[in-house]
């Protein structure tokens, strides 16, 4: 059974993290930072700590994984910070500064208790403060793509399995607090931020950072959804239904933002 864990992590990790790579690739990376805030590595790890440890565990660690979300968010403004400064070792010194900075803001959130409701609302209040610090990043579009081969496909993979791996791992040492603070740490976006700054360059990368908080409260959903139903219906029909919670706020997301844009075409063009 351990060893069958081991593997699904691993796997289901890889998977998402190629596959949000090549989105933004062959997609955008607007697409891809929206698309990283969907409950992919907060819901491997939740998952695993429901099927390791047990679901009560898993549904605690949850309301603290909304509230991390406010740290995830940290973890890619000190990045995008710190990569506009680096001019040597850009992406080793930029990752350090996130990595440290996330830690920070963890530290001091675990002194805070939490109930349902202060967990939904810090991370949502987060959300618009951090579109707000993110403005003055434009949207770029990457145009060379790279050949994709066995060796980027085998970096990309290696890199977010050590990360899964890392984190699940560690969990049972720490309680369901530090669990759920740590269940959102970006496990799939950090692998692809690191690909798609090695691949091409800042401004790429700046462009997911930018859109990430936006696809956030699919994380959200997802986190309160499994709060509450993986001590009543399990972790396997909680985690389906779960999903299908993220999944609508993403299409009622993508409905309302076509809208918007609609009408600020319109109005531009009455300005011409």
């Amino acid at each position: 059974m351990t060893e069958l864990i081991f593997f699904a992590k691993i796997f289901v990790t890889i998977l998402a993290v190629v596959l949000l790579s090549l989105i933004a690739e062959h997609v955008s990376p607007r697409s891809a930072g929206i698309f990283s805030a969907y409950p992919l590595g907060a819901a491997i790890a939740l998952f695993f700590f429901g099927l390791e440890n047990s679901p009560v565990f898993a549904s605690d660690s949850a309301i603290y994984t909304m509230t991390g979300l406010v740290a995830t968010q940290s973890f890619v403004y000190f990045y995008f910070k710190s990569s506009l400064y680096f001019k040597r070792f850009e992406i080793f010194l930029s990752s350090i500064t996130a990595i440290i900075g996330y830690f920070i803001v963890i530290w001091l959130l675990h002194f805070i208790k939490f109930n349902t409701f202060t967990a939904i609302m810090i991370p949502i209040t987060s959300i618009f403060v951090f579109v707000y610090l993110l403005k003055e990043i434009k949207n770029a579009q990457i145009e060379n793509k790279i050949q994709l081969n066995y060796k980027v496909l085998s970096v990309r993979a290696i890199s977010a399995a050590v990360i899964i791996l890392l984190i699940t791992g560690t969990v049972k040492y720490v309680g369901p607090i530090w669990a759920g603070l740590f269940s959102a740490f970006p496990i799939t976006l950090f692998p692809l931020m690191l690909i798609v700054h090695f691949s091409y360059n800042r401004q790429h990368v700046h462009t997911i950072i930018k859109n990430f908080p936006l696809g956030l409260g699919a994380s959200i959903t997802y986190s309160l959804t499994v709060s509450i139903l993986y001590p009543i219906v399990g972790i396997y029909i909680g985690t389906v239904i779960s999903y299908i919670m993220a999944s609508f706020y993403l299409i009622i997301y993508h409905f309302i933002n076509r809208i918007i844009v609609r009408y600020q075409d319109i109005y531009y063009k009455t300005l011409a």
